[in-house]
């Protein structure tokens, strides 16, 4: 017996596509999910719903370490570790610096520094935290991922309701991925800014500005061979 055709109820795919929860990729975003303020008026206009995503996963990409990648994330750290929640580190390049984090507004009692022996470990341990999460966020150093680890990145994330970050460097920015929202930090002269490459609305034509030169980083410096901190 051929297949028979299914002939959609009247209204019944653009009742469909009108859903909260279905994005088509070049529509506007309707937002509605929740977030969390950038602290950057610009980039929380430019951003769907106007903040960093919750239940979400976020990558963002740099040339090199302590180009501002954090920086641009210390004002909503700062506002989830005042709200209770917990913000994870899991293998940072450095040791995350304490007086700086404290400077920053962060709430040190509500931060945990995970060193996973290697990257299978440090994408287990972030599944795990960003499903028990709460809402808080999982900063995550892991450059060699594939697609099949940040999809379960993304969906610990949905169930955790957390802020999921995974840096990676600019050069993974010509591979698809299955994260909610790509941004790449930039280095320019007087200043830094931030390129958004995919969210879920159409993504600014120009990089956003950061305020100010970008800073040192709230980590402390690379140690040297000998075991003994940097100078600085």
């Amino acid at each position: 017996m051929a297949p028979q055709a299914v002939i959609p109820a009247p209204g019944g795919l653009e009742q469909v596509l009108r859903h909260p929860a279905v994005w088509r990729g070049r529509a506007p975003s309707r937002g509605g999910g929740p977030v969390v303020a950038s602290g950057n008026e610009a980039l929380d206009e430019a951003l769907p719903g106007g903040g960093w995503p919750l239940g979400g996963l976020t990558e963002i990409l740099g040339t090199a370490d302590g180009v501002g990648e954090l920086e641009v994330l210390m004002p909503a750290l700062a506002t989830l570790t005042r709200a209770g929640r917990l913000v994870a580190w899991i293998a940072p390049p450095h040791i995350p610096y304490a007086p700086a984090l404290e400077a920053s507004g962060l709430e040190l009692s509500r931060m945990l520094w995970l060193r996973p022996q290697g990257t299978v470990d440090a994408l287990w341990a972030a599944e795990q935290v960003l499903a028990a999460a709460g809402g808080g966020a999982v900063l995550l150093w892991a450059d060699e991922v594939g697609d099949r680890q940040l999809r379960r990145l993304q969906l610990a994330a949905e169930r955790g309701g957390a802020l999921g970050v995974v840096f990676r460097h600019a050069g993974r920015a010509v591979q698809p991925s299955p994260a909610m929202l790509r941004a790449e930090v930039m280095v320019r002269p007087g200043g830094g800014a931030l390129r958004i490459i995919k969210c879920r609305a159409r993504p600014p034509a120009a990089p956003i500005p950061l305020c100010g030169a970008v800073p040192e980083g709230p980590t402390s410096p690379p140690r040297p061979r000998d075991g003994r901190r940097s100078g600085y």
